[in-house]
Order: structure tokens, then C-alpha cells, then sequence
């Protein structure tokens, strides 16, 4: 199976991967941005989306990514990547299939601090409960920064929103494993990208990739939440193109 993608521009290619309480709409105003300069690829990962969520058998996000870059005949790409994919950009990069990295709130390799795991045991007690826009509206109100818009509240709530009736409507749940990731050995040039405002996990999780990646610098923007790509995206377009 294909993921969803889509493409826009021409020149050096630049994938954008999506937050895991979005899908690729995300990426709209740095999309349009971005493909001024260059090629823009962008994907919905399964269940997300224009993506269904089905497997014939176990398959991990990055294998989907790999898939569709081989199909496009592109190689070791710039790879933007938002929170939880961040942990499928440093698994392509650890496969040699990136050659830049910018990560907004990355997952890491740190175990889950008490203040995510009491997030998500709150979303998985809203959806035990049937209550999918109660879930919507959480991780709403969790991830975005006092810099958010009204528009943003209200497209976050919508992507999340679909990804959970996809997902719960699923029957049976595809199988999902991770690939590795090694850090140590991703020796590309990689931006880390912190929000002040984001869950105290993230911003350690950002602080120690920095540390593991032997070309990573941090970014830490005082006014940003968990997804500043929606909250102030002009300047997340910026901070884009001035790296790439």
C-alpha cells in the first residue's frame, strides 16, 4: 500500500511529515512557502487523513515514507517533521534516507515523562468513554500555544477529530512496529526546534537530541506550543527557509 501524498514545486526535495494529532493539512501555509524554492512532498500516514487505516500486514510509518520517496525517485531528502514524527524522520535518517533534518517537539528516545503519560491516559478515558470531540478539544487545548488562532483551534480539532473516527472504526486495527533509530550515527545536519509552552517531555526530549545527534542545533522559541507550524506559521515558514 501507497500512503496518501502529495507534491508541489520543483527543486532540492523537502518532505513534510505530520504531527500524529493532525495529518498533512498542517502543512498548508509552509507548503505554499516552501514550494517557491523547492519540491514539496508531503504524506498522510495511515489513518490520517486521505489515508485509510489498513495493513495486510505489520508496516511502520517510515517504511510507508521510504515507499513513496522510492516511487517518486527521490533519495536522502530534506525531512521537516512534526512531534511523534519525529520519531519516523530519525528512522529514515538512521536508514541513510535523509540528508537534513528539522524537528518540531520531537518524540525521542526518553521514556514518557508523568506529565505525557497523564495526557495521554486523559485522551484514551475521553475515547473509552465514546467522547471523540471531547478527545479533539484535549489535544487541542494541550497542544496548542497562547499564540494560537481561533482557525488553528478549530483545523486542529477537525484533522484530530478524523484520525480518531478512522482509527476506532477500524476493524481489525493493522499491526505497527517501529524501526530502529541509532542517533548517535545520523551525522546530518539537524535543526531541533522547542516550544516554551509545550508539555515539559517535549522540551526535554528536544534538549536531549541535541545532545545524541553529532550535527543537531536547538531552537527554543519562547512563544511557541506543541505545534508552531499552526500557531504562528509565518515564522515557522521563515525559520524553514532561512535552514534549508
Amino acid at each position: 500500500m501507497t500512503i496518501w501524498h502529495g507534491e508541489r514545486g520543483t527543486g532540492e526535495p523537502v518532505v513534510l511529515l505530520h504531527s500524529t494529532a493532525t495529518d498533512s493539512g498542517m502543512w498548508d501555509a509552509q507548503e505554499a512557502a516552501l514550494a517557491e524554492r523547492f519540491r514539496v512532498i508531503k504524506v498522510d500516514f495511515r489513518g490520517y487523513g486521505r489515508t485509510p487505516y489498513q495493513a495486510d500486514e505489520p508496516y511502520s510509518d517510515a517504511g510507508d515514507v521510504a515507499e513513496v520517496l522510492a516511487a517518486l525517485g527521490v533519495s536522502r531528502p530534506a525531512v521537516v517533521a512534526s512531534s511523534g514524527a519525529g520519531r519516523v524522520a530519525l528512522e529514515l535518517a538512521t536508514a541513510g534516507l535523509a540528508g537534513r533534518l528539522v524537528l518540531l517537539n520531537p518524540l525521542s528516545t526518553l521514556e514518557p515523562t508523568p506529565d505525557l503519560r497523564a495526557y495521554w491516559a486523559e485522551e484514551n478515558r475521553l475515547l473509552e468513554a465514546g467522547d471523540v470531540q471531547g478527545a479533539a478539544e484535549l489535544n487541542a487545548r494541550t497542544l496548542l500555544g497562547p499564540e494560537a488562532g481561533e482557525e488553528a483551534w478549530q483545523r486542529l480539532v477537525a484533522m484530530q477529530r478524523h484520525a480518531f473516527e478512522v482509527q476506532l472504526a477500524a476493524d481489525p486495527e493493522p499491526e505497527q512496529f517501529e524501526g530502529e533509530v541509532r542517533p548517535a550515527e545520523i551525522d546530518v545536519p539537524a535543526l531541533v526546534v522547542a516550544g516554551a509552552h509545550d508539555l515539559p517531555y517535549f522540551l526535554e526530549s528536544a534538549r536531549h537530541l541535541v545532545g545524541e545527534l553529532p550535527q543537531a542545533r536547538l531552537v527554543e522559541l519562547p512563544w511557541a506550543g506543541h505545534l508552531p507550524a499552526l500557531e504562528r506559521p509565518e515564522e515557522i515558514n521563515a525559520l524553514l527557509l532561512d535552514y534549508l
